[in-house]
């Protein structure tokens, strides 16, 4: 029998991810499934903090094991922006992918391709009910295109083309990216954690 575990997510394509990455192996609930509809804060100023907090705030609450993430686009030449704002880019309410996506673009129409390195960075913590949390981090280099490429993926996909790739997250298959996926690499360690 599938062990149950909240995944601390209101993001449907993330949620679908991890239910691809661990197919049989866990029963992920969303939180939907367990009927939280809170706002749960991201406020920290660091990815492992603001994983920590949201995974917390549903053990806390519900008394259930839960995992959460938060993901970052690392750009070196704009010192490590977006990084922990990279859901709320973009000047605005929410989270508008494509805004933030301009923006990002706009921001680095000047750099040469020799300087638009970056990396995926996505944090899981992992929290049961009365123990400390656990983390687990996966990376993954590459760089920013001039202009988006592929319509596939979510977020900052379609501007982000891995180390060694021709083309972008955006214009790969669901199996090709979560291979090498930052979320991929920190959910395999997630995984061999929940289940030996």
């Amino acid at each position: 029998m599938s062990e149950k575990i909240v995944f601390a997510t209101n993001n449907a394509h993330k949620l679908e991810e991890l239910r691809e990455i661990a197919g049989s192996r866990l029963d992920i609930l969303s939180l939907n499934d367990i009927d939280c509809h809170d706002d749960i804060p991201e406020d920290a100023d660091t990815l492992r903090g603001n994983a920590i907090a949201k995974a917390m705030w549903v053990t806390e609450r519900y008394g259930l094991a839960c995992f959460a993430d938060d993901t970052g686009l690392e750009v070196d030449a704009l010192g490590g922006a977006p990084g922990v704002h990279s859901a709320r880019y973009a000047p605005g309410k929410g989270h508008d992918s494509q805004a933030n996506m301009r923006l990002l673009l706009e921001n680095m129409k000047n750099v040469p391709s020799e300087r638009r390195t970056a990396r995926f960075r996505t944090v899981m913590a992992l929290v049961y009910p009365g123990q400390e949390p656990e983390c687990f981090e996966g990376v993954v280099e590459g760089s920013i295109a001039d202009a988006p490429m592929g319509d596939g993926g979510f977020g900052y996909d379609p501007v982000f083309v891995p180390d060694g790739w021709n083309k972008s997250f955006g214009q790969a298959s669901a199996d090709e990216k979560n291979a090498i996926s930052h979320r991929g690499r920190a959910t395999a360690k997630l995984i061999v954690r929940l289940l030996g």
